[in-house]
């Protein structure tokens, strides 16, 4: 019997071996591999023309760095966190070449234009701010001094962004002179120490030029601080490089203003002031997920390989070329870009993103932020797979020098990726006469990446289309930034969690945007409709209103600055003088898209560094000297800025038949509300401009696209013109990296800087 029974379980094992053999390999045998080879080849090849623009190397950066440590006359301090009385090195970053050296350089006609970095020092024992232009790279030898060439004027010290070193003094001086005196005021108001809060600060430092006086206001420390004030507000006196010299002017507690510390404790003990009773809160901005996932979203892949090419800094994909860079202050730019073959853009960059704050507490009152001043590409930062971009993008490391002792490497900063839009880019379905459909996806490449300034964060998108359009746009999450709710909070806002006020303000996002189409002299036109009266021709005593065309071609600067408070035409174009086959001048279309508030007031003392937010549209003259819209010191002296971009339209230049250069505001009202706790989400805050061809080809350039649909009565199945009839006999499962994410690498924690 043991026998047999041992028989028939060597038996059962055996068949249960060669039926799981057999049920693996059925579906293994019938699942096709993923295609190896491209199906759609580069139409161009990589070259090394684009590395003209190409972001500084960790090499060159240290190189830099060295050679300005060697200059002994400068005295640049090699501390980690320098004194602002120091001399510091504080920026290392490419300066790009003059615009006829590169594009002669790239169509073959000139010598390759000398490699050079920009170095910014803060001179703390001279009392001002230098810039120097350091050559040739990778191995530097020369430097100048290059400030008032720039600036026209000397930066004083004044000027400077807060670097590491300084706030880290401004920690101990707040322990030492603030927190220390009023442990009973935070312990019974807050639960807290001095070490326990977190501190945000207004901007600008001050109300005049010189001025660097900072209202800091105290947060709860959770990760969602931005939206959890606390009551308690410090006006700070930080003008003297000299720590020593540093005083607290003013105090705000619960809504009543304090001209000493000592004021403040005394009448906290007394009980002659209302007191702020402290009250646990959850941590109600917390991202941590509420529901367990049970399902992936939905993800991409591409099932015959990606269909564009990254080298060094160089991207191809179909008709498209060009080469990229990360700015460590104006963040994400793109040069070189050409469709067909044709260049279309010399450049497309990010320019600054700027926010004017409404409250009643003075740590928001006079706030305006000015982002490129603390630097926008500065915090672009890892991204994540399969959430600020799919999962199967294409991502690139970038380097950066801004306020660290070393270069610092960015792991995955930049993704790229072709992305199926979700509507077709054309399509038409025939049922009269001839029965047919004809349709195209909307399949476009994105260049990315996402900064995280402070509390929010910005995602930032230059998309190429396969019909020659190209669009530049950013949307904003992140956390608001609130205030402490008192009387007269609402205001200026709407209440958003118990004791909380979201404040209102505005975002403007400045574009630059050099079209050079044909060549380098284009002219500006616009283009509108307007109804006129007209007598039919067959009825000639009645007449009709019937829409016409009006165009119009702008002559000098003042005319095509387009201020934001007028009516603007609709159509907005730059013009190259050569004609299409229908005897149309070929352009590009700006379309912008916004929902900006309104601008700040001109007669305000700011409002000049902030001058290119009067326009929707300016457009001016390319001059080598006009490279930015604003400046890294705009923030800190926005009374006399180094950068005024007034000025650039101010002497009124002819534009007719110049090389043009647009420079487009976009951007947002935000009167933030309950939904935005606990994170602001992307649907509906944004804005951007969408470079449209208008006559610039004879017939729409994506009808040579394969990825063309076409089929009618009969043919609904044939993959000849149908690929997606195909599509389910080719079935097929990415392979894709593992998951990793190197984004607090390198990241200062707050308790190395007290």
């Amino acid at each position: 019997m043991n026998s047999v029974v041992k028989c028939a379980l060597v038996f059962f094992v055996l068949v249960s071996i060669v039926l799981n053999i057999v049920l693996i390999g059925i579906p293994a045998s019938r699942a096709p591999k993923c295609a190896t080879q491209r199906v759609h080849p580069l139409r161009g090849k990589h070259d090394d023309y684009s590395l003209v623009f190409a972001d500084l190397t960790q090499e060159e950066y240290s190189q830099v760095q060295q050679y300005m440590l060697r200059q002994k006359n400068l005295d640049i301090s090699t501390h980690q966190l320098t004194k602002p009385s120091d001399n510091y090195l504080f920026l290392i970053d490419l300066s790009l070449p003059k615009k006829a050296d590169a594009l002669a350089y790239l169509d073959g006609k000139g010598s390759k234009p000398v490699r050079e970095a920009t170095v910014v020092v803060f001179h703390g024992a001279q009392g001002y701010i230098k810039e120097y232009l350091v050559w040739p790279l990778p191995n530097p030898t020369h430097h100048r001094d290059v400030t008032t060439d720039r600036y026209k004027e000397q930066l004083p010290i004044n000027a400077r962004t807060v670097t590491v070193g300084e706030y880290a003094l401004l920690f101990r001086f707040l322990e030492a002179e603030v927190f220390s005196h009023l442990e009973k005021l935070l312990k019974e108001s807050f639960n807290a120490s001095g070490k326990t809060l977190n501190a945000f600060e207004q901007m600008p430092r001050g109300v005049r030029s010189g001025d660097r006086q900072t209202w800091i206001a105290f947060h709860r420390d959770f990760s969602s601080m931005y939206i959890q004030p606390v009551g308690f507000e410090v006006l700070v006196d930080h003008k003297s490089v000299n720590a020593s010299y540093w005083a607290v002017k003013r105090l705000l507690y619960n809504g009543v203003y304090f001209d000493t510390v000592a004021d403040l404790q005394k009448k906290y003990d007394s009980g002659s002031v209302k007191k702020i009773v402290y009250k646990k809160s959850l941590d109600y901005g917390s991202l941590k997920p509420r529901t367990k996932p049970l399902q992936v979203a939905p993800q991409q892949f591409y099932m015959e390989g990606k269909r564009f090419s990254v080298n060094h800094n160089q991207v191809l994909y179909l008709d498209w070329s060009f080469a990229f860079g990360l700015s460590s202050l104006t963040g994400m730019r793109v040069f070189d870009v050409r469709f067909k073959g044709e260049r279309i853009a010399y450049e497309l960059s990010v320019q600054e993103a700027m926010s004017v704050y409404g409250s009643v507490t003075p740590g928001m009152m006079l706030t305006k932020f000015f982002d490129s001043s603390i630097g926008i590409g500065r915090f672009a930062h890892e991204l994540v797979r399969g959430v600020d971009c799919p999962y199967a993008a294409t991502y690139v490391d970038t380097y950066r020098y801004i306020d660290v002792p070393v270069p610092v490497r960015f792991r995955n900063s930049i993704c790229i990726f072709e992305h199926n839009m979700g509507q077709p880019l054309r399509r038409h379905f025939a049922d009269f006469f001839h029965n047919s459909y004809g349709g195209m996806v909307n399949s476009a490449l994105v260049f990315r990446t996402i900064t995280a300034i402070g509390n929010y964060d910005y995602m930032w998108d230059f998309i190429f289309y396969q019909s020659g359009a190209v669009e530049a746009k950013v949307h904003a999450t992140g956390y608001i930034s609130a205030s402490y709710l008192v009387n007269g909070s609402l205001k200026h806002g709407h209440q958003v969690a118990e004791n909380v006020l979201g404040n209102i303000h505005t975002h403007f996002i400045n574009f630059k945007v050099d079209l050079d189409l044909l060549g380098v002299k284009n002219v500006f036109q616009t283009k509108d409709m307007e109804f006129v009266n007209v007598s039919l021709p067959w009825m000639p005593h009645h007449y009709a209103m019937v829409p016409q065309l009006v165009e119009n071609q702008l002559k000098t600067e003042q005319e095509a600055a387009l201020r934001y408070n007028t009516k603007t035409p609709r159509y907005l174009h730059i013009a190259s003088d050569k004609l299409n086959r229908w005897g149309h001048q070929r352009s590009y279309r700006l379309q912008v898209y916004s929902f900006a508030g309104d601008h700040l007031p001109e007669s305000q003392a700011e409002e000049k560094a902030m001058s290119w937010a009067r326009y929707k549209v300016a457009i001016t003259k390319h001059k080598d000297s006009e490279q930015t819209s604003s400046s890294l010191y705009n923030q800190n002296d926005v009374w006399s800025p180094a950068v005024d971009f007034s000025k650039y339209i101010a002497d009124n230049e002819s534009i007719e038949n110049e090389d043009l250069v647009a420079w487009v505001t976009a951007g947002f009202l935000h009167i933030p509300h309950s939904e935005d706790i606990p994170n602001t989400v992307t649907v509906g805050n944004g804005g951007g401009v969408l470079l449209r061809p208008h006559n610039y080809f004879d017939e729409d350039p994506s009808i040579d696209s394969p990825d063309g649909v076409y089929f009618g009565p009969g043919s609904e199945t044939s993959c000849d013109t149908n690929r997606m009839a195909c599509l389910a006999k080719e079935p097929c499962s990415p392979v894709l990296e593992p998951f990793t994410y190197h984004g607090f690498d390198g990241v200062m924690k707050f308790e190395e800087w007290v």
